[in-house]
């Protein structure tokens, strides 16, 4: 079968504010061949990415996305890693190529794993989808006594443990963000995992980062996630020496195998985080994923949007028994949760695992999504080039 139709949809909230919340919009995409349908998200702003699809060519390195997509053969999983090829080929100077090819190869597994009748991961090599740990993905609060509401919560809610990122952290004083820290530790008790993200905000200033690690340490943090820019592999490693009980994590600013790659062997970072929206997808990922079982380093999934979302992301390491940690939106925005009529719940004993129905094994709700598209037109020279395609 060959490609057909490759349609991307821009949903968003009402209202959208500058808090560090990727689920106040979304960029669904549904791809069609063959008589079959897969969808997959972008984690990336929908725009842009919608552009890099369609946008005139600039030059030979500088091809839409399409070009690559449209018409393709897609037989197998090799044919995903081809059309993956002549994207990072075709249009390298196009720099959000990598988001925009990102949903498209989700979408492309989920369609080759209904055709087959196999979850995308047993398409990956995976006997069985093991069990994980969900950890809530919270935003730290304003102040020290709203994040450790968050924190009792979420531990009320069931979750063993929890990550806060975000908020004020880094914006004041070491003291400060002890306060929260320890605010967060008290919320979810000692017998929790608790992770810290601090979302880049020291960018390369070791010393910085350096003087929050003996709150970390107080209060017991399993790592600290992104304290750096994702390209400051340097900056990592000197945090990393510094740094013998709290792991250092990273890696959903990994648009390619390669940063990540370096992110471990040069950064020395304990955990790689891979968001399948921003690598170029669930094959990408699964390379990492391989990388770091060779090199002993925890694989995690990056999400914090949808349930589309969360399960692309634990397709790459699913059947890996020992990287049991896994990102779970714990409060994601109505938008982010109409998506999946079938969301991933967590069992009896509070884990999840990866669907067993074939492809992704969600079933996105379209009626449900229709109250927040954004009618979009792109005219370049008189000619549409994008038009809002429609949800039925």
């Amino acid at each position: 079968m060959k490609i057909e139709a490759v349609d991307f949809f821009y949903l968003s909230m009402p209202t959208v504010t500058t808090a560090a919340d990727g689920s106040q919009d979304a960029l669904l995409v549904r791809v069609a061949a063959g008589g079959h349908v897969g969808w997959g998200e972008c984690e990336a702003a929908p725009l842009p990415s919608i552009a890099a699809f369609v946008c005139p060519m600039s030059h030979g390195a500088c091809r839409p996305v399409s070009a690559s997509v449209l018409g393709a053969p897609l037989t197998g999983p090799q044919d995903i890693a081809a059309i993956s090829a002549r994207v990072e080929h075709d249009s390298m100077d196009l720099l959000q190529a990598a988001h925009t090819l990102s949903g498209i190869e989700m979408a492309l597994w989920d369609l080759l794993g209904q055709r087959r009748q196999e979850p995308v991961w047993r398409m990956l090599g995976f006997e069985r989808s093991e069990s994980k740990i969900p950890y809530a993905s919270l935003l730290f609060g304003d102040t020290p006594d709203e994040t450790q509401a968050r924190a009792r919560k979420a531990h009320a809610d069931g979750f063993r443990a929890m990550k806060f990122g975000w908020g004020p952290i880094g914006t004041a004083d070491a003291g400060y963000d002890a306060d929260h820290f320890t605010a967060a530790r008290d919320g979810i008790g000692a017998d929790c995992h608790l992770m810290i993200d601090v979302g880049q905000i020291f960018a390369e200033d070791v010393e910085a980062a350096a003087a929050r690690l003996p709150a970390l340490q107080a209060a017991q943090a399993t790592w600290f996630e992104e304290p750096f820019s994702g390209h400051a592999f340097e900056a990592y490693a000197a945090l990393a020496a510094r740094s013998p009980t709290v792991g250092i994590a990273g890696g959903e600013a990994a648009h390619n195998v390669a940063m990540a790659r370096h992110l471990m062997d040069f950064g020395h970072v304990k955990y790689i985080q891979i968001d399948c929206g921003r690598i170029g997808g669930i094959g990408p990922a699964h390379e990492v994923a391989m990388l770091a079982r060779a090199r002993g380093v925890t694989f995690v999934n990056h999400t914090f949007t949808t349930h589309l979302a969360l399960s692309a992301s634990l397709q790459p390491y699913a059947g890996m028994r020992s990287d049991r940690i896994c990102e779970y939106p714990a409060a994601p925005s109505a938008l982010a949760q109409a998506v999946a009529a079938n969301p991933i719940l967590r069992d009896a004993s509070g884990e999840i695992r990866a669907p067993e129905a074939p492809g992704l094994g969600i079933t996105v709700d379209t009626e449900a999504l229709k109250p927040y598209l954004v009618e979009t037109e792109i005219r370049v020279g008189g000619q549409v080039l994008y038009a809002t395609p429609s949800l039925d």
